[in-house]
This record gives C-alpha cells, sequence and structure tokens, in this order.
C-alpha cells in the first residue's frame, strides 16, 4: 500500500481490524462484514488478523518471550508451558530466540521490530497488516526486518503492508495499491505499476520518491 504521507494508508488498515471506526463503506474478510463485530466475534477476527506497529508497540516490562506469551495466556487461553515453547519458536523464526530473555529496551530497534513480528504470528493469524514498520527504525537496521518480512511473504500468508520501501514493494509484492485523498486511485502488479502507472498522481509520487533531486521540475 503506497501513497504520500496523509493519504490514508494507515488509517485503511487500522480500519480492517476495527482499530478505527468505518464512518460509511464496508470492508469483507472471507466475504463478511466487519464493522458491526463486537464482542467475542471482534476477538475471533483480531486473532486472524495480526497487527505489526510503527513504533513496536512492546509492553517494557515484559521480556521479549513475555511479550509474545501475554497473548496467548490470557486472550487465546494456552497453558505457559505451551505458550513459551511457541514463543521460542516465533523468535526463533525471527533469528531472536537468544534474546528470549531481554527486555525492549536491550534490544535494537530492528530486534524489537523482529519480536514484534512474531508477536503477530502467535495465533498463526490468516492475514497480517505492517503499519510502515521500518519508518522508526536508523537505516542500517531496516535490512533484518524486511528480510524476515520477505520470508514471510514467501511462507504464503497474506500480507498488507504500509510502506515507504519502494524496491521492497517492487520485489515482494503481489499487487500494489495506490492510495491519495483517501482514495484508492491505483491497483496494479509491481511490474506494471512502477513501469507504468495509470493514475497522473501515481506518476508523480513515483518520479519525487524514485527521483527526489528533481522534484523542482513537476512542479
Amino acid at each position: 500500500i503506497l501513497g504520500p504521507s496523509g493519504s490514508g494508508k494507515s488509517t485503511l488498515i487500522r480500519l480492517i481490524n476495527q482499530l478505527e471506526s468505518l464512518s460509511g463503506g464496508e470492508i469483507l474478510i472471507d466475504d463478511k462484514p466487519t464493522s458491526r463485530l463486537s464482542g467475542s466475534a471482534l476477538r475471533q477476527l483480531r486473532s486472524r488478523v495480526g497487527f505489526v506497529f510503527q513504533q513496536f508497540n512492546l509492553y517494557a516490562h515484559l521480556t521479549a518471550q513475555e511479550n509474545i506469551t501475554l497473548a496467548l495466556e490470557r486472550v487465546h487461553g494456552w497453558g505457559k508451558s505451551a505458550a513459551q515453547e511457541r514463543a521460542l519458536a516465533l523468535l526463533r523464526q525471527v533469528g531472536l530466540e537468544e534474546k528470549a530473555q531481554q527486555m525492549p529496551a536491550q534490544l535494537s530497534g530492528g530486534q524489537q521490530q523482529r519480536v514484534a513480528i512474531a508477536r503477530a504470528l502467535a495465533s498463526s493469524p490468516q492475514i497480517i497488516l505492517f503499519d510502515e514498520p521500518t519508518s522508526a527504525l536508523d537505516p542500517e537496521m531496516i535490512g533484518e526486518v524486511l528480510q524476515v518480512m520477505k520470508t514471510l511473504a514467501h511462507s504464503g500468508i497474506t500480507m498488507l503492508v504500509v510502506t515507504h520501501e519502494m524496491q521492497f514493494a517492487r520485489e515482494i509484492a503481489d499487487r500494489v495499491v495506490f492510495i491519495d485523498g483517501g482514495d484508492i486511485l491505483e491497483v496494479a502488479p509491481p511490474a506494471e505499476f512502477f513501469a507504468h502507472p495509470q493514475h497522473a498522481r501515481a506518476r508523480r509520487f513515483l518520479q519525487k520518491v524514485l527521483d527526489p533531486l528533481h522534484q523542482e521540475s513537476l512542479e
């Protein structure tokens, strides 16, 4: 999901699992509208739709492992031992098993975001939503997070990714959705979108992000 800042990208994915409320229209998952869900039905939806935030949103007073086991035990009813085993397996999957007992403050930004991805995977969701997962990271840490996401994409899980990482979108995406002003202006395969964007606003956006030194010629 691409678009300029303030275009509605983050709002779109927050609407999907009702972190924000719809003012009109419908969002369907498995052909079922999500807007009227509440209580146990809403909790079930959120267990099927993982979310990875920009700012990691880890609990500072819990270890990396405990950040993952918390929801498994309290929301999904897992036993402590099973939850711990699941958390360790997920940390292993994102390359952080040896950091299981460390607190978030002891981890780099890239490591914290990988813990957040492991947490999003804990309930075996069908879909994971990523809200600019690399925007809060130092440049040298971005690659480690994108590599984990690339592995997930190849595993077959459905991912909706708000990102400014154009190369990642070009290489990994099945479809690119371009949003501006709260409207979806273009949906296309990445090869088509990056080579031949159809909408004038998409063309201007790509020129600015791919060739930022020549923005003045576009005005």
